[in-house]
């Protein structure tokens, strides 16, 4: 019978042979943490040393592990409809439709897909074809904003403006065009934040007019760019877009794969701005990531557009073998649930406000530059120097990290996003976690920083 040394060394040697990781240069020194278990807002690896999990996964457990509850809605459905196509239909994915438009507000319809750059991509392809069956043949271009992130596929990848996630990809799907985002701590001096966040919501109606107004098809962006450095708008930043998307005949794109479910401490990210978007696109918190699974809201009278029987090409060609799988939609039913009946959501917000106080100690350190928050999700951004604002060195932000990791909390940053500004650490644990959880990740992190 072999030890455990040595199955957990075998299990990382057959890692480095067979598996090629996510986002990750390969380095035999430093191979990655094998996960083995996880319960509530903590993970066990094959060693088994456990480490809280700051980031939720990859921003999407919101509800935390180990949830019986949801494996058994799968495993219900999986015996009496594993799958079937929604070129036809089945119940799960009408119930869950039917939930995503009350949780929304509004009036929507929905289309399922498997991840959020699926969902983006579908919502690309839905804009440019209705604005071509309204007669507006030219409007084909999206606007989104630099620093933000929309997917991995050829699309969602043209519209993100990260451009270290573009190189040695390019070209990509034409037709994108980026801003600058309403990036608060960088502001020039003597603007207020109001003032600022208006100069830069203007920038993109400039870009629209300049392009041509008959050219631009619509906006794509998160409520607040998460991955790329926790940017959050002021109001009058999103108040300003809505009007001028309206203004211009521009649909509003809002990606809440990362900000949606709870984790902004309301249902969705545009529900704390109090905007109505024309198609939201949602992922991750969605089964909380218990299963792949993302959707398209897209408002009532722009699907109307799509039901007209005399154009031969007038609905939508598209399909997704996979999307809006019955186990899948009937996990995230009991998934949305969950999120109501524990109070998650109102419990992000309570999390995310404790966090943000108790980091806030920290805006005196030597290297805190500026602290983000919105919901729970909050990103600090650490500097050479307060004054001049410039990056930390990612080689330091890497060794918080990893002292971080070594006291057992896992915590993420803003990772091959733009040369230079990879310096912005996140904290995003699942809305599940316990007062003692919060107060571990807080510990730790003061902890490390006091030794940085």
């Amino acid at each position: 019978m072999q030890s455990l040394g040595t199955e957990s060394e075998l299990a990382i040697k057959k890692d480095q042979k067979y598996l090629w990781h996510n986002i990750t240069p390969y380095s035999e020194a430093n191979p990655p943490m094998i996960a083995t278990s996880a319960s509530g807002s903590w993970v066990t690896d094959i060693h088994g040393n456990k480490y809280l999990d700051g980031m939720s996964g990859l921003w999407c457990v919101n509800v935390g592990y180990g949830r019986k509850e949801l494996a058994e809605a799968a495993y219900n459905q999986l015996l009496s409809l594993p799958y079937f196509p929604l070129t036809q239909s089945h119940l799960p994915a009408i119930a869950l439709a039917e939930k995503l438009n009350d949780w929304l507000g509004d009036d929507y319809v929905i289309f399922f897909s498997n991840s959020g750059s699926e969902a983006n991509e579908a919502a690309f392809k839905m804009a440019r074809q209705y604005q071509q069956q309204i007669g507006q043949h030219y409007r084909h271009k999206f606007i989104a904003r630099y620093r933000g992130y929309h997917g991995n596929s050829m699309g969602a990848l043209a519209a993100t403006g990260q451009a270290q996630r573009k190189y040695k990809y390019e070209p990509l799907g034409g037709g994108f065009l980026h801003v600058a985002p309403p990036d608060s701590y960088r502001r020039p001096a003597g603007q207020t934040v109001e003032e600022f966040n208006l100069q830069c919501a203007q920038a993109i109606e400039d870009t629209i007019v300049w392009e041509g107004v008959e050219t631009v098809a619509a906006v794509i962006m998160e409520p607040v760019i998460t991955g790329g450095g926790v940017i959050v708008p002021h109001q009058v930043y999103m108040d300003r877009v809505q009007e001028i998307c309206r203004k211009h005949g521009v649909l509003l794109i809002i990606d809440e794969v990362i900000c949606g479910f709870g984790r902004s401490g309301r249902k969705f990210g545009h529900h704390n701005f109090n905007i109505k978007p024309d198609i939201v696109t949602m992922a991750k918190g969605l089964t909380s990531a218990y299963l792949p699974l993302s959707a398209t809201a897209v408002r009532k009278d722009i699907y109307e557009v799509f039901k007209d029987n005399s154009d031969d090409y007038g609905y939508f060609r598209h399909v997704n073998t996979f999307g809006g799988n019955p186990a899948a939609c009937a996990l995230a039913l009991r998934n949305l649930e969950i999120l109501e009946q524990e109070s998650l959501i109102e419990r992000a917000d309570i999390l995310g406000a404790r966090l943000n106080q108790e980091f806030s100690e920290l805006l005196d350190h030597k290297l805190v530059g500026d602290i983000r928050s919105f919901g729970l999700v909050t990103g600090i951004e650490l500097v050479e120097d307060k004054v001049t604002k410039k990056p930390l060195h990612l080689d330091t932000v890497k060794g918080i990290i990893a002292k971080c990791k070594a006291k057992g909390l896992i915590i993420g940053k803003n990772g091959d996003t733009v040369a230079g500004f990879n310096n912005v650490l996140t904290f995003a644990p699942p809305l599940s976690s316990t007062d003692e959880d919060i107060q571990f990740i807080v510990d730790t992190f003061k902890s490390v920083m006091s030794e940085s």
